[in-house]
Order: structure tokens, then C-alpha cells, then sequence
């Protein structure tokens, strides 16, 4: 239950309590105090009702309590690691990039173990004595720095007041479940961890990913499968094979035992018709390799589920909609495909930008939108609206991203669109989101929330402190800025480089910070750590005052060794202080944001950095990452595929918090409640107010 609860307050920053007693042991409220204070090292404080509560518990129990909790957030903000950094003064004293190499090469040299090892006529820098390793303790680091003095704007997040880690657990589920928005691969573990603890089932799963995890619950538990596709089957088979329930990559099929059989295949029969037939070829193989698990020939009485695997090996043709569809488009019949995706609204709407660019009226594609649009998800009407106002202003490039955050962009040669063409379909959009919308009540918005991006997928976004979706912009306060890494490897020597590339205002004149060069006039780099056994961590800082290039793009870089899925811990995140401020390199309570690295891709770009036009700081998430090499990633050789991927991103118009609370506004009220849309929730809201917070925002995009 510890993990559950763990989960709750990392998810919601709630604290689960249930009621007290009517007794208490006398030191409650001492406990609640040193917890209180514990938690303020780390940059989280109790809220007054939460506190209060604490206050009336037995002192054992707040102790046992404060224990898991401060655990908890001390996870959220990487505190759960020593931080210690390869140059012990960091960021002072951080010697010159050459002194510093001719210095390993001069101890080896003059060391006579060391000097026969440094001959060959190809040296390799990197395996010089001293180089790559920790040359001190984390209690000599910790001697070499003084305290940090705690100021105002350092980061300060509320724990909340929860109720029992049941009815807590039973909302994470149940909104996690409800989302509207592709889940990340940390949300399917969440939900699949939940589905297991809560008896009730919600009544609507949109996101495919979301139902075949559930399904594994109601299999194993013989009820009723939630499916209304062939696919839906597919991926519930995989997700009890404990594989890919995207079907992005291949599972290895376990065997089943003949109740499940039956189930699988029954749940097959009843969707299996001939217009669904056509979703079959697009995974063929891992039908065929299903068929085998399952037995089909032996369950006559579903015989449209033994067509499914008929089709899988090629015995029975099925043309899939997508099929027919470009079949009328190749030959020109556009008005017949045009009536062909009228019967599937979703369709229709994501090739709105195509069938307005091929030759048909626009007025009879508009029309047939038009229509289209209420049939359609209400993610799929806002990821329209987004592509429709960026094709307001032509773009100097494209970028792509898949569900893993890999990206790549092109040149648009995609030809302009009427600016009536683009109004007509702006309005059409922005009404039917606005009829979806929920009564907002006495709407409450926080300004700071207004350059959040909508959640249109969550797929990316790793989970962690401070997270928000790519796109986000928000200010950075404080004069020095410093990023951080960490990561422990799991079997294999790992070594992952931090960098950081500085571009000026047309995304040209490169410079960077990483191990090939420490310093220059306002950065300065902790030094280079190859191995990891025991964890390892990278900081760069960075006087933001003296900063002379506006754009300043943090990586992390697999030099050798591991990915980032398979080290043992890999994570990221940024601190930002006074000038005034000193303590050790990574001070908990400075942590702005702070998430997990994962993902194939052996280059990971988080966030943008950049000077705004009144001279302030701003960041924007990227969430992006880049195939890179095998080994030996380094900022000088991706210097031009990030730059132009930070641009296109820098220059796309997303769709922000500001959109919908527009269309809120607009919506006008008739109900009592409030709504608050914030980064945190304010104490002195109303009873019964809908809040949405970073956390929770995906259930503010409407069904």
C-alpha cells in the first residue's frame, strides 16, 4: 500500500489521511511540526488543513506517515540521490578546458605506472588517470560549500489535504482511466498499478491504450470485455503478454489458459465484422502469431473471430477504409472520398488540410466538415484548430513528432490556404468546442496558466515536478540558472554527457558548454563523469545576466553504454536562484522542474531557454529526442538537427490554456460552482469547485 500512496501524493500532491480518532497520544502536533519543517528543506510545506488534520493524529502515526511522505517528494525532486560533482568548488575554480587536460596529461606522464600507458600514438584523453571518476566524497563536496540561504522565491509546493488513500486512489484512477489525451508510458504503468487496487470500473475509456489495460483487469477477473474493434482484442492479448499495449513494437504471445481463450475470442466474435475487417493486415504478424495462442479451430461457435485470422494469413481479402479512400483519391474521384469519410467524421477531419489543397471546392469540403465535426473527439477538434492557425502565416519548416518524442522536420512546400478558406473552418471549430465545453460556473483563471499548452498527447511528457506539456511557455525567475542530470547504470559502463548549445536570435553562431569546453564568459560546466556504477551527476550554470546569446538549448548526450531506458536512473531537471544564493550544487528547494529521461533516442532535448523581448528569461518544453549515434554523441556534431528542430518548435503557435479559458468566458454560466484553472490551487476557493491544475488538466479537453 506504501507504493499506492506514493503514487497519489506524486500524481496530485495529496496527502491520503483518513479521519483521526477521537484520541490523540499529546505530541501530534509536535510531529506535524517536524514534518512541516522536514518537508520545507526539500521546498514542499503542509497547507493549513493539512497540517491541522496532522496535528490530531497520534504522534506515532504522523512520524510513520512524515517518513513515506517526505520520501516521496524527495524522489519528486531528486534529493533521493547525492549530488556530488566532479569539480569540488563548482562553479567556482572551474579551470580553463586546456590547463585542464594539459595538466592529466603532465601528472601521467610524470607518473611512471601511468606514463607506459599514455605512449601509443593515438592517445585516448578520456582514459587518462584521474579523468571520469569522482576525485573527492560527497562530505568533502558538502565541506567545500556553504549553506544555502533560503529566500522568498525559492520553490515552495503545497501538500494538500487528501482523504483516504482509497477514495484518493479511486479519483487518480478514474481521471487516468477517463483521459481524453494518449497516455504516457508512465500513465499505463500508473493505471495498470491502480486498476488492481479499485473494485469500481468507469463507465467511458476513451484512449485504446487506457481500455486494453483495464481489460486485463476484467479478464482476469471474468468479466465482460470492453472492446468495439478487432484491434481492441490485439492489444489486450499483448498487455497480458506483458508487452506493448500501443502495438508500436512486436510482443512475444504467452500461452493462454482455455477460459481465457474463450473470452479473447468471444469478445473477437462480437466485433469482428466485415467493415472492421480492414484493420487486420495493419498488424498482420502479430495476428498470426495470436492465432497460434488461441486455437480458433477449435471454438466453431465464433466463426467471424476465425475470420479474423483468415485474413491474417492471407487466406480471406479485407480492404481496410484507409485503402479505399486513397484508391478513390489516385484516381481522382476526390467527391467519392469525400462521401467515403463522411462516414467516419475522424477520418474526415484529419485530412481536412489535404482535401482543401487537391482541387475540390473548398465549400463542399467546409460542408462536409461541418458536419463531420460533431461525430468527432474533442482532442481531435482542438489538434485541428491548432494546425489551422498555424496555417495562418507560412512557416519556414515542419516538424514531426512520434509517440516517443522522436522528431525531424522539412521544408513546407505545402501550398498556402484562403484566408476565408481558414476563418470558415476556425469558426466552425471554435463553436462546436464551445458547445462541449462544461458550464464554468464563476470562472477563477490564473494568469501564470495562460501559456500552459493544451495536453493534446501526454505520450512524451515523462511524468515528474513541474512537468508541462511541449509547447508550454513560463517565466523564469532568478538570476542564475543551472541545469542538472543524474543517472546510475544498471549492468554496462554508461557514460551520458550534459551540454548545453547557445544560439543567438536567428538560431546561427553555435557556441556550447559541455566536456570539450568548461567554460566561457557566464557558463560554466561541472566536469565530465564516464561511469556510473553508483550514480553519477552533471551541472552547468548559467548567469543569465551575462548570458550573450538569447537561446540556450540544454541536451543530454549518451556518449557510451546504456540508453535511457535500460540505466538503473536517468533524469533531468533545472534550479534557479538569487545571485546572492551559494550552497552545494544541487540544492532540493531551488528545484524547479525535475522529470525522468526515457526513450530510444540517444540525444534528449527537454527545454528552451530564451530572452523575451522585454529582456526577461522564458523557457519552453520541448520534450523532444533525437536518434543520434550509437555512441560518442556530442553537442558539436547535432548542432544544426537541434537548431532547426528548437526553432520550428519556438515558431509554431500552440494551443494554450488561453484558448479554452477564452471559450469559457465566452460560454457564459448559469450554474453556482466555480472553476479555478491555475498552476496551484488557492486555499480560499469555494466549496465545490472544479479545479484543474497542471496534474489535471487533461480533463479540462472535452469528449
Amino acid at each position: 500500500m506504501d507504493n499506492l500512496e506514493s503514487l497519489v501524493i506524486a500524481r496530485r500532491l495529496r496527502v491520503p489521511v483518513d479521519a483521526p480518532d477521537d484520541f490523540t497520544s499529546g505530541w501530534g502536533e509536535a510531529a506535524a511540526r517536524q514534518l512541516d519543517a522536514a518537508l520545507l528543506s526539500v521546498g514542499f510545506k503542509c497547507s493549513a488543513a493539512l497540517l491541522e488534520h496532522l496535528t490530531r493524529l497520534p504522534g506515532e502515526t504522523v512520524l510513520d506517515l512524515g517518513v513515506r511522505v517526505l520520501a516521496t517528494v524527495r524522489g519528486l525532486v531528486g534529493d533521493h540521490v547525492q549530488h556530488n560533482a566532479y569539480f569540488v568548488d563548482f562553479p567556482a575554480n572551474v579551470p580553463d578546458t586546456l590547463e585542464f587536460w594539459a595538466g592529466l596529461l603532465r601528472e601521467a606522464l610524470l607518473d611512471p605506472v601511468a606514463a607506459a600507458r599514455v605512449q601509443p600514438q593515438t592517445l585516448d584523453l578520456l582514459t587518462l588517470p584521474g579523468y571520469g571518476r569522482y576525485q573527492h566524497t560527497y562530505a568533502d563536496l558538502l565541506a567545500a560549500h556553504a549553506e544555502l540561504i533560503p529566500l522568498a522565491g525559492d520553490r515552495m509546493t503545497v501538500l494538500e489535504l487528501g482523504g483516504s488513500l482509497e477514495s484518493e486512489a479511486r479519483e487518480l484512477y478514474f481521471s487516468l482511466a477517463g483521459s481524453e489525451v494518449p497516455p504516457a508510458a508512465e500513465d499505463l504503468a500508473a493505471l495498470r498499478f491502480l486498476a488492481s487496487f479499485c473494485a469500481d470500473q468507469p463507465e467511458r475509456i476513451p484512449m485504446r491504450e487506457n481500455r486494453a489495460v483495464i481489460n486485463e483487469v476484467r479478464l482476469a477477473a471474468g468479466r465482460p470485455l470492453l472492446v468495439d474493434t478487432v484491434t481492441d482484442v490485439l492489444r489486450l492479448a499483448c498487455g497480458c503478454s506483458g508487452g506493448d499495449v500501443t502495438l508500436a513494437t512486436p510482443t512475444r504471445i504467452r500461452s493462454f489458459r482455455r477460459a481465457e481463450r474463450r473470452a479473447l475470442l468471444q469478445a473477437l466474435d462480437s466485433v469482428a465484422s466485415p467493415a472492421k475487417l480492414g484493420d487486420v493486415p495493419r498488424h498482420r504478424e502479430q495476428w498470426k502469431r495470436l492465432g497460434e495462442r488461441l486455437h480458433p479451430h477449435e471454438y466453431p461457435q465464433f466463426p467471424r473471430a476465425a475470420g479474423v485470422f483468415e485474413v491474417a494469413r492471407g487466406v480471406r481479402k479485407a480492404v481496410g477504409f484507409d485503402s479505399r479512400v486513397e484508391a478513390a483519391l489516385s484516381v481522382g474521384r476526390t467527391s467519392d472520398a469525400v462521401e467515403l469519410l463522411g462516414k467516419a467524421p475522424g477520418a474526415l477531419l484529419r485530412r481536412l488540410d489535404h482535401l482543401l489543397r487537391i482541387g475540390l471546392s473548398s465549400s463542399t469540403v467546409l460542408d462536409a466538415a461541418e458536419s463531420a465535426v460533431a461525430g468527432a473527439s474533442g482532442r481531435l477538434l482542438l489538434s485541428l484548430r491548432e494546425h489551422l492557425q498555424n496555417r495562418l502565416a507560412p512557416a519556414s519548416g515542419r516538424i514531426f513528432t512520434n509517440r516517443y518524442g522522436r522528431a525531424w522536420t522539412t521544408p513546407d512546400s505545402r501550398s498556402p490556404l484562403e484566408a476565408e478558406v481558414l476563418s470558415r473552418a476556425l469558426t466552425v471549430l471554435d463553436e462546436e468546442i464551445i458547445r462541449r465545453l462544461p458550464d464554468p460556473g464563476e470562472l477563477i483563471v490564473d494568469p501564470d496558466v495562460l501559456d500552459v499548452a493544451l495536453p493534446l498527447s501526454g505520450k512524451a511528457v515523462s511524468p515528474g515536478l513541474g512537468m508541462l506539456p511541449r509547447g508550454s511557455l513560463s517565466t523564469v525567475d532568478g538570476d542564475l540558472l543551472r541545469f542538472f542530470i543524474h543517472w546510475r547504470q544498471a549492468e554496462r559502463r554508461t557514460d551520458y554527457d550534459l551540454s548545453a548549445l547557445m544560439l543567438d536570435a536567428s538560431y546561427d553562431n553555435a557556441t556550447h558548454i559541455s566536456w570539450t569546453n568548461y567554460g566561457n564568459g557566464f557558463a560554466e560546466y561541472s566536469g565530465d563523469l564516464t561511469e556510473a556504477s553508483h550514480g553519477a551527476s552533471e551541472f552547468i550554470n548559467i548567469r543569465l545576466a551575462d548570458a550573450t546569446q538569447p537561446i540556450i538549448i540544454p541536451q543530454v548526450d549518451i556518449y557510451a553504454g546504456e540508453s535511457f531506458d535500460e540505466a538503473a536512473e536517468a533524469f533531468f531537471g533545472y534550479m534557479t536562484r538569487d545571485a546572492a544564493q551559494e550552497g552545494r550544487p544541487f540544492e532540493p528547494r531551488t528545484v524547479r522542474t525535475k522529470s525522468d529521461l526515457r526513450g530510444s533516442g540517444r540525444i534528449a532535448l527537454p527545454l528552451v531557454f530564451f530572452r523575451d523581448d522585454n529582456g526577461g528569461w522564458r523557457v519552453k518544453w520541448l520534450h523532444l529526442y533525437l536518434k543520434g549515434h550509437p555512441r560518442f554523441n556530442q553537442v558539436e556534431g547535432n548542432r544544426v538537427s537541434v537548431s532547426l528542430l528548437t526553432r520550428s518548435i519556438m515558431e509554431r503557435d500552440y494551443l494554450r490554456v488561453r484558448y479554452l479559458a477564452d471559450l469559457l468566458g465566452r460560454k457564459g454560466s448559469s450554474a453556482e460552482h466555480a472553476t479555478y484553472i491555475g498552476l496551484e490551487a488557492p486555499a480560499d476557493l469555494p466549496p465545490g469547485s472544479r479545479v484543474y491544475t497542471p496534474g489535471t488538466l487533461h480533463e479540462l479537453i472535452p469528449a
